[in-house]
């Protein structure tokens, strides 16, 4: 039987790829060179591209049967409101618009998932699961508890940073950053949990 064909966009290092095993064809799509290598790393069996995942989205989405997208959360985040981000910025909208295109011109099945915002969310999702929030056309069960980290928000200390990546099972040496952030452990908070991962796709088989 042909392994159906799933796109991680945003994929990051992969935390929420992590427990999907090799029942599926997996492309993922990060922007970032070093995080992308690392990814591969943790999933050489997969196709890893270095593009613009919101484009790569709107071009490529109907060659695949599942979509999971993850696009960046910090502008949606509560922490926006803290006092320790006083850079204004608009909140990005490209959230929004994957979820009205891969609602009305995707074929497949698709989840987007982010943070729990400062604000109402603008669009009703269909699941939330601990911090994050999930839209999908296929019910997710809301039977899960996401694994606890002590002080999540950390202040980015060597020690901190290395609980995290055993809290993800993800072990890489160094640090990685995204673009101008200079917090090491940015790119692990902003990873889906693998056990909230594999919740989703469960669900998917169902």
């Amino acid at each position: 039987m042909k392994k159906k064909e799933v796109l991680n966009a945003y994929a990051g290092i992969g935390g929420n790829r992590k427990l999907w095993g090799d029942n599926y064809e997996v492309t993922a799509i990060e922007l970032e060179p070093k995080i992308a290598e690392t990814y591969k790393n943790f999933f050489p069996k997969d196709i890893v591209i270095v593009a613009d995942a919101h484009q790569y989205i709107l071009d490529h989405a109907h060659e695949f049967d599942i979509v999971w997208s993850s696009p960046p959360c910090q502008t949606h985040s509560r922490m926006m409101k803290a006092t320790r981000h006083p850079k204004k910025r608009y909140s990005d909208m490209s959230l929004y618009q994957e979820i009205l295109f891969l609602t009305h011109f995707y074929k497949g099945l698709f989840v987007v998932e982010n943070v729990k915002p400062y604000y109402d969310p603008l669009i009703k999702p269909t699941q939330s699961l601990g911090r994050h929030l999930f839209w999908s056309n296929f019910e997710i069960s809301p039977f899960f508890t996401e694994p606890n980290f002590k002080n999540f928000i950390t202040s980015a200390t060597v020690k901190e940073t290395e609980e995290l990546k055993k809290w993800l099972g993800l072990i890489y040496e160094g640090n990685l950053y995204y673009k101008g952030n200079h917090d090491p452990g940015q790119i692990l908070r902003n990873c889906v949990h693998p056990e909230m991962g594999l919740h989703v796709f469960k669900s998917i088989e169902k």
